[in-house]
């Protein structure tokens, strides 16, 4: 009984461990990995370098990202830091619905 209270300390750290470093850690890193399987020509994309454009091609390892009309740049496909979601237009003012 005696060897269980000396373990006990041990034990509750790598529990705290576990909840609060490798699960959260696990998590995005599922969340990166489905963002990067659902990527296609077109999405807008900001790097990980904060570069924001538009995904012009993909392959297994590398990106081509148009960030301004006729540049385009190649990265990493691991670069890309997320998807940027379209934002509705807003109505302008003066009219309501």
């Amino acid at each position: 009984m005696e060897s269980l209270g000396t373990f006990l300390p041990i034990i509750l750290i790598g529990v705290v461990f576990y909840l609060l470093i490798m699960r959260p850690a696990r998590a995005r890193q599922r969340k990166q990995a489905q963002m990067m399987s659902a990527l296609e020509p077109g999405t807008r994309v900001m790097t990980t370098a904060g570069v924001y454009g538009t995904l012009v091609s993909i392959d297994d390892e590398d990106a081509e990202i148009e960030i301004a009309p006729g540049v385009v740049i190649r990265v990493v496909k691991a670069a890309i830091g997320k998807v940027i979601e379209p934002v509705a237009p807003a109505d302008p003012p003066g009219q309501s619905a």
